[in-house]
């Protein structure tokens, strides 16, 4: 790295005088003419990695001939004046010489002196790479450890002499290179300073890893920020409210383990700096701008941080640990130390207000990460912050959770994609190390449990947790870098875990000399206030004084939290929505879906157009799009709509009235089977594109569709924390198939099904999954309809009670979630819009087409979007004309219903047979299903689909269709398997042809 950074020093000379003729003099002479070979020995420094230091020392030279050693001065002088090879380098003047014509009488007279001098060289260069090398490794020595089991020695590449230099170099003065900052205003210091220096800067408590860092500009910011000398001084009045911070953290803990201590509670115990580290952290981001903190942690110390940086109300953490108190409010509630929060304080040292986010996270430690981050980047983008100086977030991590889940990589890779970046994120990691109960030997390949952050050349702090002053220095220059290159940073707080994994937890078993070491240990509080009771920072008895103030204030809030006579889930949000919930007891209604005609007409006609502005003069569009544009057209033209267009019109016109829409996922601009078409690109000039929904009105909301990460956990995480952060928004997560999902089970799992019964958390969240069997092979076919029914809350034995007009709006506030397959153009548009028009959000699943997309049959009508018209939880067989003539009635969901119908309009079975397509499979649609049996009192029941008997939708169907009617309900489909589908196409079209057969087969 030496090289390539003295590269650009290298160009530079190259283009003065000195480039041209010494490159001349070792490159070409001797090969020119060989007889030259003896005199160019004369120079032997001009060759190999000497000439860096040749470089610089004739840059130093240039700019003052006094800054370097006069041999180097009469050599470039010589030089300049044309001394030819082997003649420029002389000795330098003694007393013996006053004249410099003395000296330089012949080539052979000063061979001594040239020596000395090219181990002058040598030397130099020596130290050089000892400073460099410092840079790489020393991080290795530092004393990073509070607990001194995994300090390392340093390396021999960090002793001087074990790499050519000897004690009569200690005092010896050496230039320094422009890639140190360790002499501050001097240029030379002596070995031995340069070694105290680098120390001091590197093997302290502090560990620094930047050098891995590809801009030169970042690396030599880390360096003015641990090598200058004095860079970490503190003002006393900054050490006091160090202290009344570690007061804070320290007694809380103890007065948790004194009032509850049976209780798992996760404390903070041998890392109570975190509570200190975090509000230094949010004190100079405030400094800097920031004035919202959206912060993402596991269970390992949340109520501290609750507490002592969110400031929430002391009786509100304390009442969790009643375990007599029912909730007031909905939801079932969970465990303290998973909850979340949303708080306003005043930040102290800069007497500004702040707010802090802390997002409820389950026990699934990392998987909170991308959730923070969408959350981060949906604030910023509401506050058209779009540098991130006002919006930031902070994640903290546990050591071995930060090496070993997978979510972790994925997070840090939209850290600088366009559409995902939060503009840097501060990493704390916490680290105990140890896992539950695994040594690091056993849980990592890498040397670091933050070695994972090199992937975006995020830099590296570790630094020793026992060491309160040295982690305040950290924490100022990572929200200082965030500040200033915008991008992610990493603090390694190196600690210990007093207890075991939780308080009930007996680390002996496993982990016995660490455990015997910590158990004599002293508390930082301790250690840190010997040090300034003993500067005469602070007097003890003041300290005191402050102790007995924050145990006073625990106790009242204790009694108070005693007459609490239940808990309330919504004091718990991380993501309050203010003004958006109409007040309690008031009726509830739904907007209108459809639209008008008008609008309609202008949205398909800009979805159907080449671009028209201005700025898109001589836009070239690909051929082939061309004819799409024109189809889409020509079926405008004629009032119909295909699926892409259905989907147009949805987010158009939300989009005129004011909805942000955004359309995330893998490949989704196009979309994964060429159907969207959201961005065009000219075929012509390299990232020109133009995007038809975001050219529909001068005044509509923007539209936001990107192409992500080949990510499923990071990127549905990172779309729902951006669904949570207002509701008046559209947030649609695509996957490339269906199946596909089922990388992101946790996110589905942990918050999106029970997020709202868990946190009181609300989400319209919208997630499109293409599904249907085309012979397309195992995991291109389900997107596992079935674990999404199995996750809804609805009751399968009980029909809801409510008036027709409020049917459908009262259930969808009970559901947890929304499961549809819907089959027209229509369809899609009236449940897309219905999202945004009910006062509560719910995340709606949605089994989403693929051979549908291009289906004549498949069409709707522009009628059905109008005013008027609405979603239909259940389309009814309109062709039948005298329903007590059906002989069978048959339910299906989904592209299997238009094959049931070519069939059976094939086989003469019009009247015989009616088929009912169920839309919306949950919350069933109870009152429509009822609406068909009593329709078709003399038919026989069928349920079919495509997807094997134990899978789909069959045993959420069946027991609801049961509570409605005691007539059988018959299974028509492939037998249970499980495999979702077959791999083999012939076997696919048989299996397909014999389900339709069984489902038409009336004998």
């Amino acid at each position: 790295m030496l090289r390539l950074e003295t590269g650009q020093l290298w160009s530079m000379v190259r283009k003065t005088f000195l480039r041209p003729y010494l490159f001349y003099r070792w490159t070409s002479t001797s090969a020119k003419n060989p007889g030259n070979a003896a005199l160019a020995g004369a120079e032997p420094f001009l060759s190999g990695s000497s000439s860096v230091y040749v470089e610089m020392m004739y840059d130093a030279w240039q700019k003052d001939p006094n800054s370097v050693h006069k041999s180097w001065d009469v050599y470039f002088s010589q030089v300049a004046k044309g001394a030819g090879l082997g003649e420029a380098y002389q000795s330098p003047p003694t007393l013996a010489h006053s004249s410099l014509s003395s000296s330089l009488s012949s080539p052979s007279s000063s061979t001594a002196h040239r020596i000395d001098i090219t181990q002058d060289i040598k030397d130099h260069l020596i130290v050089n790479s000892l400073i460099r090398s410092y840079q790489i490794r020393a991080h290795n020595a530092a004393n990073q450890d509070p607990l001194k089991i995994n300090l390392k020695d340093k390396t021999n590449d960090l002793i001087p002499m074990n790499v050519g230099l000897s004690e009569q170099h200690w005092n010896k003065e050496f230039h320094l290179p422009h890639t140190t900052k360790i002499g501050g205003d001097q240029s030379k210091l002596t070995l031995r300073e340069i070694i105290d220096r680098l120390d001091e800067a590197y093997c302290g408590s502090i560990g620094v890893e930047y050098m891995h860092i590809h801009d030169p500009e970042k690396r030599n910011w880390v360096r003015s920020k641990f090598e200058l000398p004095n860079c970490r001084h503190m003002t006393n009045d900054e050490r006091r409210v160090l202290i009344r911070r570690l007061v804070k953290s320290t007694k809380f803990e103890e007065f948790l383990a004194k009032k509850w201590t049976s209780e798992k509670r996760f404390g903070l115990e041998g890392c109570e700096v975190l509570i200190p580290a975090m509000n230094a952290i949010i004190d100079q981001s405030n400094m800097l701008g920031v004035d919202s903190f959206v912060v993402g942690m596991p269970h390992r110390g949340r109520l501290n941080v609750l507490a002592n940086v969110a400031d929430k109300p002391l009786e509100q953490i304390f009442c969790q640990f009643n375990p007599m108190l029912e909730a007031a409010d909905e939801g079932s509630g969970d465990v303290k130390y998973h909850l979340g929060t949303s708080q306003e304080r005043l930040n102290e040292m800069t007497q500004k207000v702040v707010k802090i986010a802390i997002v409820a996270n389950p026990s699934h430690l990392e998987a909170v990460d991308p959730v923070v981050q969408g959350k981060t980047r949906a604030e910023q983008f509401y506050r058209e912050d779009h540098e991130g100086q006002r919006v930031m977030s902070i994640l903290l991590h546990g050591d071995a959770a930060f090496s070993g889940q997978g979510v972790v990589y994925e997070t840090f890779h939209l850290s600088d994609l366009p559409a995902y970046t939060t503009k840097g994120t501060i990493h704390i990691v916490v680290n105990n190390q140890i896992g539950f109960t695994t040594d690091p030997r056993f849980a990592r390949s890498s040397p670091y449990c933050t070695d994972v952050a090199k992937v975006v050349n995020a830099p590296i702090f570790h630094v020793n947790a026992d060491d309160a002053e040295a982690v305040m220095h950290v924490c100022k220059v990572a929200a200082e870098w965030r500040h200033t290159f915008q991008k992610d940073v990493v603090i390694d707080l190196v600690c210990y875990r007093r207890s075991g994994h939780n308080e009930m937890d007996n680390p002996m078993f496993t982990q016995p000399l660490m455990y015997q070491k910590i158990s004599k240990h002293s508390k930082i509080l301790e250690l840190y206030t010997k040090e300034i009771v003993r500067k005469s920072i602070i007097r003890q008895e003041d300290l005191d004084t402050e102790m007995k103030k924050y145990d006073k204030l625990c106790e009242d809030a204790y009694e108070k939290s005693r007459d609490d006579g239940s808990l309330r889930n919504k004091d718990w949000l991380d993501s309050p929505w203010a003004g958006f919930f109409p007040p309690p007891n008031t009726p509830l209604s739904m907007k209108p879906t459809g639209i008008s005609m008008d609008v309609l007409k202008h949205i398909g006609e800009v979805f159907s157009s080449p671009p028209r502005e201005v700025e898109f003069k001589d836009f070239t569009v690909h051929t082939g799009l061309l004819r799409t544009l024109k189809q889409r057209t020509e079926m405008l033209k004629i009032g119909e709509a295909d699926w892409a267009m259905g989907e147009a019109f949805a987010f158009g016109s939300l989009l005129k009235e004011n909805f942000h829409v955004r359309l995330s996922g893998q490949d989704v601009e196009r979309g994964t089977f060429s159907h969207r078409h959201h961005i065009l690109h000219d075929q012509k000039v390299d990232t020109r594109v133009y995007s038809p929904l975001n050219s529909l009105y001068p005044n509509q909301a923007p539209y936001t569709v990107c192409n992500s990460s080949l990510s499923e956990f990071a990127v549905l995480g990172f779309e729902l924390g951006f669904s949570q952060s207002q509701p008046n928004a559209l947030i649609c997560w695509e996957a490339q198939f269906g199946d596909f999902h089922n990388n992101a089970q946790c996110i589905i799992d942990q918050f999106i099904s029970c997020g709202q019964d868990k946190w009181s958390r609300q989400s319209g969240l919208v997630m499109l999954l293409p599904h249907g069997y085309e012979g397309m092979g195992p995991e291109h076919s389900s997107a596992r309809l079935e674990r999404f029914l199995q996750l809804s809350s609805e009751d399968s034995d009980r029909v809801p009670v409510s008036s027709p007009a409020q049917f459908e709006v009262e259930q969808l506030s009970h559901c947890n979630w929304i499961v549809a397959n819907c089959t027209t153009p229509a369809n899609l548009f009236h449940i897309l819009r219905r999202q945004l028009a009910t006062p509560f959000r719910k995340p709606l699943v949605l089994m989403t087409p693929k051979s549908l997309l291009r289906l004549p049959e498949a069409k709707s009508k522009l009628t059905e979007m109008t005013a008027g018209s609405a979603f239909r939880r259940v389309i009814p067989d309109e062709s039948i004309e005298n329903p007590p003539n059906v002989k069978r009635l048959v339910f299906a969901t989904g592209k299997l219903y238009y094959e049931l119908i070519k069939e059976r309009d094939a086989r003469g079975l019009n009247n015989t047979i009616a088929i009912a397509r169920i839309e919306q499979i949950s919350p069933f649609p109870f009152d429509l299903v009822k609406t068909e049996l009593e329709k078709y009192s003399n038919a026989d029941l069928v349920w079919t689909q495509e997807e094997p008997k134990n899978m789909g939708a069959w045993f959420y169907v069946q027991p609801r269709i049961n509570t409605l009617c005691h007539r059988p309900l018959s299974y028509k489909g492939r037998p249970s398997s499980s495999s979702p589908a077959t791999g083999n196409k012939k076997s696919h079209i048989q299996e397909q042809k014999n389900l339709v057969d069984e489902t038409l087969n009336l004998d």
